[in-house]
């Protein structure tokens, strides 16, 4: 969209007509200096033809509209193309104990690990958060920040679909992973704070209560979002090493103002993906941040030009 910085600039147009019609003529002065006749007829410049007037007051004139439409200022407004900045810090916190590398998901028909099934959302989720601050924290039998707040998602994702097992041990401190979250965004000073807790198993490791965890989390206004992987639960299978204390994790997201999804397929996990984006709205929806590029050196340049043009014009016979 176009537009000018000065509009009022362009009342300046008409000036030199005004000026011309309402200045009082210039009246001419007697001789100053006695020289020769013959030199002096050699200093005075021939009349310029008619043809030659009607250039030069042509150049004057648009010399004179270059310059107050350059004073007026034309910008142009368009998209940038830069997402602006959302104010909301998302922290995932993600599972990587020893139960993480079961292969109870399928892909096509073949059987991959949570792990594998949770690297293709999580990271295809994340790359769509632009405009948003993302971190990572891993935990296993210690946690672990693996990637800071950044607004550089993409290399967030590239670190969730590096992540290997074992390098946090093979127990489960899901209230460690989840403290270590909260403290990071309780120092991030964003609008919006939020932890995506996902885990896959039974707090094993941690040495603070999550629930207590999570009530802290409300009183600081932080949200936290639990996903609970896995096909078996206490609730349904007690005595299954490998079930998901699913119980805790909506008790977790509960107190803290959030929301607590199970997921047993890869489908499951992809329409947690979207209800995320539906719970946390996508920066990528708004319009791009608007950017003001001035156009007045043209119409300068072209009046620079215009002026050369009219130098050579008086100088032609």
């Amino acid at each position: 969209m176009w537009s000018l910085a000065a509009p009022l600039a362009l009342l300046l147009l008409p000036a030199p007509l005004l000026v011309r019609w309402l200045a009082p003529p210039v009246r001419s002065v007697g001789a100053v200096l006695y020289i020769p006749q013959g030199l002096a007829d050699s200093a005075r410049p021939e009349a310029a033809s008619a043809a030659g007037r009607w250039l030069q007051a042509v150049l004057l004139g648009l010399v004179w509209v270059s310059l107050v439409l350059a004073l007026a200022g034309p910008q142009r407004t368009e998209p940038s193309g830069i997402i602006p900045a959302s104010g909301r810090d998302i922290l995932l916190a993600l599972d990587l104990s020893g139960s993480m590398e079961k292969e109870d998901f399928s892909l096509g028909g073949a059987p991959i690990s949570r792990l594998d099934a949770v690297k293709r959302v999580a990271a295809r989720f994340v790359s769509d958060r632009r405009g948003d601050r993302v971190g990572l924290v891993v935990f296993g039998e210690r946690p672990y920040v693996a990637a800071p707040l950044t607004f550089d998602v993409d290399a967030v994702a590239e670190v969730i679909e590096a992540a290997q097992l074992g390098i946090s041990g093979r127990s489960t401190a899901l209230a460690d992973g989840l403290g270590l979250a909260m403290k990071r965004l309780l120092d991030s000073g964003g609008d919006t704070r939020v932890v995506i807790l996902l885990s896959d198993g039974i707090d094993t490791a941690g040495v603070i209560d999550a629930r207590e965890a999570a009530r802290l989390a409300a009183e600081q206004g932080l949200r936290i979002h639990t996903i609970a992987l896995g096909p078996a639960d206490l609730a349904s299978a007690p005595d299954d090493r490998d079930a998901v204390d699913a119980a805790t994790l909506e008790a977790i997201a509960e107190e803290s103002g959030g929301a607590s999804f199970r997921v047993r397929t890869l489908e499951d996990l992809g329409a947690v993906a979207e209800a995320l984006d539906a719970l946390e709205p996508n920066p990528r929806a708004s319009p791009p941040l608007l950017v003001t590029r001035p156009y007045w050196p043209w119409p300068a340049g072209l009046a620079l030009l215009l002026c050369l043009g009219l130098g050579f014009a008086r100088r032609a016979p």
